[in-house]
Parts: C-alpha cells; sequence; structure tokens
C-alpha cells in the first residue's frame, strides 16, 4: 500500500506551536483573537510579522474607534438650517479697501512669523492614469509644472512680498509647510523635492509627515486579514491630519516657530492661493477660530459638500451631497432666488493655532469616525467591510466661532480629480481655467494676445514667481503681445 505523503507542518520557530499568550490575551479582550486564525499554518517569518503587525497597532485606541463609530451611526441626525448671512463674507459685499486692508494685514502676519501651511497630499494620481503622488502630476501647462512646483513657487512669492512688509527690508521671510503623505505616497513625495530641490525653497522649511491608518473591520467590527499574516489596514482619511499633527508633535514645533495661524488645503486644486494673504487678513479680522473658503455650487445636483448650521443657532458644518436628499438639494430661497444650501466646501481652511491643540484632543475623545463600505482586499480574495475614516471638515463641529469666505471659482477651484475624458475636474479643464485667468491677468495689466486657435482653448501661463494674484504685471506686459499658448516667466 502506497500512503501520500504529508506536508510538513511549519517550523514552530521561536514563538513555539501557538501565538504568545499574552499577547493573544490582548486580542480576546478585545474580541480580535481571529487575527490569530491562520498561526498554524504560518512559517517562522510569517509569524514574526504578524506579531510585528499586531504589535504596532494601539489596540484600546483602535478598539474605543471602532465601537464609537459603530454605536454613532444609530445616533438621531440634528437638523439643519442654512448658514446665516452674517457668518458669509460675499464677494458681492467686499469693497476694495476691505481687500486692500485684509491683503496688507495678511501680509503683516506672514513677515512676522505667524502663519503655516498644512497642504494634504496623501492621494495617489490612480484615477489619473498614474501611480506617483497626485501632487507630482502636471496638467499639461506651458511650464509642465507639476501641482508641487506650482504650490511652493507661490509660497516663494508670498514670501518676497511679506519680506517687503517688515520693518527692516532685507529680512527674508519663511513660511513653514508641512505637507501630509500617506504609507502609499510618502517615499515618493520625499525623492521628488529632493530630486527638484525643493523648488527654490529651504529644505529646512519643509516638513513631510504621514496620516495614520486604521484597520479595516466586517460589520460587528472584527479585524479582516488582507493576508494571513498581515491585517487589513487603510489610511484614516484626510481628516487624519489632526491626529498626525498631535502626536509627531508637530503643533508643539509651529508653537516653537511662533506660528498663530494654520492654512490647510488640499494637493489637488491647480488654482489654490496657498498662504492667501487677504484671506488670513480677513480671518484675523473677524477674530474666529476656524474659517473655509467657499463657492457657490454650480448646481442644484453638484456633487459637493455643502455649509450648514447644525441646529438653530448651532456651529456651522458640512454635509455631504450623498446625505442630501432632492428637497434639500434643490430647496430655493424666494428672496434671493438662489439655492438654500449653496455654499460648496472645497477643502480651503484656515484655523488659528489654539483651535487645532484643543479640536485634536476632542475628535480624539469622541473617537467617531465615517464608515465606508468597500470591498477590502483579504485572504479570500475580496471581502465586503468597513474603512474608517475622519474627514477634514469635522473639525467645523467643535469649532465655537466660524466665518465662510466666498470666493469666485473661475479664480481659485479648478480640481483635478479624474482622467481626461472625463465629465468634469480633469486636468484638461483645470489646465484651461488656469491660462484664461493668467490670460485676464496680463490684459488687464496692458498686454496682448494672439493665437493660432481658439482663445477659448488656449491662454497664457503667468509664473508664481511673477505675480500671486494678478499684481505687478504691468511692467512686464503693459504694450508687449504675447502668443498664446505660452508661459511668462522671469
Amino acid at each position: 500500500m502506497v500512503v501520500a505523503a504529508r506536508a510538513p507542518a511549519p517550523a514552530a520557530g521561536r514563538w513555539g506551536a501557538a501565538p504568545p499568550q499574552e499577547l493573544l490575551e490582548r486580542l480576546k479582550d478585545y474580541g480580535q483573537e481571529g487575527a490569530f486564525a491562520f498561526w498554524d499554518e504560518l512559517g517562522p517569518e510569517e509569524r514574526d510579522h504578524l506579531i510585528r503587525d499586531i504589535e504596532s497597532l494601539d489596540l484600546p485606541r483602535i478598539d474605543r474607534i471602532v465601537r464609537c463609530s459603530l454605536r454613532s451611526q444609530g445616533a438621531p441626525v440634528l437638523t439643519v438650517e442654512p448658514v446665516p448671512e452674517s457668518s458669509v463674507s460675499a464677494v458681492d459685499d467686499r469693497t476694495p479697501e476691505d481687500k486692500e486692508r485684509w491683503w496688507r494685514k495678511g501680509l503683516r502676519a506672514i513677515s512676522e512669523g505667524k502663519l503655516a501651511v498644512v497642504l494634504l497630499a496623501g492621494g495617489q494620481g490612480t484615477r489619473l492614469g498614474s501611480t506617483d503622488p497626485k501632487g507630482c502630476f502636471s496638467i499639461g501647462l506651458p511650464s509642465r509644472k507639476s501641482l508641487f512646483q506650482l504650490q511652493a513657487e507661490r509660497i516663494l512669492c508670498i514670501q518676497k512680498l511679506a519680506a517687503q512688509c517688515t520693518d527692516a527690508p532685507g529680512t527674508a521671510v519663511q513660511i513653514p509647510w508641512y505637507i501630509m503623505t500617506s504609507p502609499f505616497t510618502d517615499e515618493a513625495t520625499r525623492k521628488f523635492f529632493e530630486t527638484h530641490r525643493y523648488f527654490g525653497l529651504e529644505p529646512n522649511q519643509v516638513t513631510f509627515f504621514q496620516q495614520g491608518t486604521v484597520p479595516c473591520v466586517s460589520p460587528d467590527g472584527r479585524f479582516i486579514m488582507e493576508t494571513p499574516y498581515k491585517v487589513a489596514k487603510a489610511p484614516d482619511g484626510n481628516g487624519g491630519v489632526y491626529a498626525a499633527l498631535k502626536s509627531k508633535r508637530l503643533l508643539d514645533d509651529m508653537a516653537a516657530k511662533g506660528v498663530k495661524y494654520v492654512d490647510c488645503y488640499g494637493v489637488d486644486n491647480v488654482l489654490v492661493r496657498v498662504a492667501d494673504p487677504t484671506f488670513l487678513g480677513y480671518f484675523i479680522d473677524r477674530g474666529v477660530s476656524a474659517a473655509a473658503k467657499v463657492v457657490r455650487k454650480a448646481y442644484p445636483q453638484e456633487k459637493v459638500g455643502v455649509f450648514v448650521q447644525r441646529g438653530r443657532g448651532g456651529p456651522l458644518s458640512v454635509v455631504e451631497y450623498s446625505e442630501m436628499d432632492a428637497a434639500m438639494t434643490t430647496e430655493m430661497n424666494q428672496t434671493t432666488g438662489r439655492l438654500r444650501y449653496c455654499w460648496s466646501n472645497v477643502c480651503l481652511h484656515m484655523f488659528t493655532l489654539d483651535f487645532l491643540n484643543q479640536v485634536t484632543n476632542s475628535l480624539e475623545k469622541d473617537s467617531i469616525y465615517h464608515l465606508a463600505e468597500k470591498r477590502i482586499p483579504s485572504v479570500h480574495g475580496y471581502t465586503s467591510g468597513l474603512k474608517l475614516e475622519q474627514f477634514i471638515f469635522d473639525v467645523f463641529n467643535y469649532s465655537p466661532s466660524t466665518a465662510l469666505f466666498e470666493v469666485l471659482r473661475e479664480e481659485e477651484f479648478a480640481p483635478v480629480k479624474n482622467a481626461n475624458g472625463a465629465t468634469y475636474d480633469t486636468p484638461d479643464s483645470a489646465r484651461l481655467m488656469l491660462l484664461r485667468l493668467h490670460s485676464r491677468w496680463v490684459v488687464a495689466a496692458g498686454g496682448f494676445l494672439t493665437h493660432s486657435v481658439p482663445l477659448y482653448m488656449t491662454g497664457v501661463e503667468v509664473s508664481p514667481l511673477c505675480s500671486y494674484a494678478g499684481e505687478n504685471l504691468e511692467a512686464i506686459c503693459r504694450g508687449r503681445t504675447f502668443h498664446a499658448p505660452s508661459e511668462i516667466s522671469f
């Protein structure tokens, strides 16, 4: 009789035949002992990997997040009201004198080292057809500059303008730039900046830090295993910036540098005015804890979150478009003829440093994350499960005072989210918005444009090193003719 040979059992290794008892008991305390379900099938190196993976988890914190987040799903939702007019600085209400005063006040604060900038750059360009971090992406401008370079050069421009406001002319001004990456973009982002010599910025003014991750869980809160020796995890959302700033002591770093105000924005907006002095001056004038730039919804069904007031007299917060019913989406203000819920959140925020210190503690204490049903890569191929995320706008629920600052979409909001060929938010649409805006600057400064194709298809690019928002272009443009498409630079 021939007996089939059995595969040898994996070597026990330094962990023995059973998982470490102490770690197993800790997992049992939180109902997560299933993480060791495949222990008997693992080799020594895989067992080592699993032990390290589990030991890297802050189990009490993760348990609190999972329990609080699952429990919050059944909580009653507060009624919402439109944002009071007193909370919004609308474009039509501002005078040239207001804008000039805010611009100068903001530049003065920047010259005194009171502003830091935080960039949310954890996303990859997957939807754009790129495996690189989204900030490395070029939308096809005449200059071929990446999103990172455009933003770095806007910081350089503001530093130069702010230096002219100091009491000691010639004094250098540095704006600290904190760039949040993810485990998927961190190394590539750092190398990109090093390769491009930080785009002219000083290396010591740029700080990279990673957002956190949270285990993916089943609907009943159990860890999903990506492999037999690895817990499935996902980034904790762009709202993870607050916990990351706190845990990595970057809020302390800001305080040590004399920072009072923090400008926070997302990487994929081609027209973003980084460290905008006008917005900062307005923010200081209002004396609020938090503020956001907003644009009016383009049409009722536009897929953007909107600011609302939670309950009568409650805090301003954001309702995602997926949470709005048809009646709320289309409801009109009979007096103005505009949508009642019209103020779109476009991830352009300003906070006091004191508020950020307070709110990070509040967010951590409450531990309520948004749950997203997803197909999670797992040992079974794909498993229906939950990712847990915080959103950048979650902090507005905690702010004792919030102001909204309306900006024009065609001047400050051109997101790059989808590949060319999609119907909106593509590299092509963002490039055209930027070129059209810069062409208007050139004409306003006394320049002329010629072009070999229809002007609506092209335009002139103005380097951020020449002008931040259309200022100081007369000496370059007056009486000159520029052929589109081209770049105006030093």
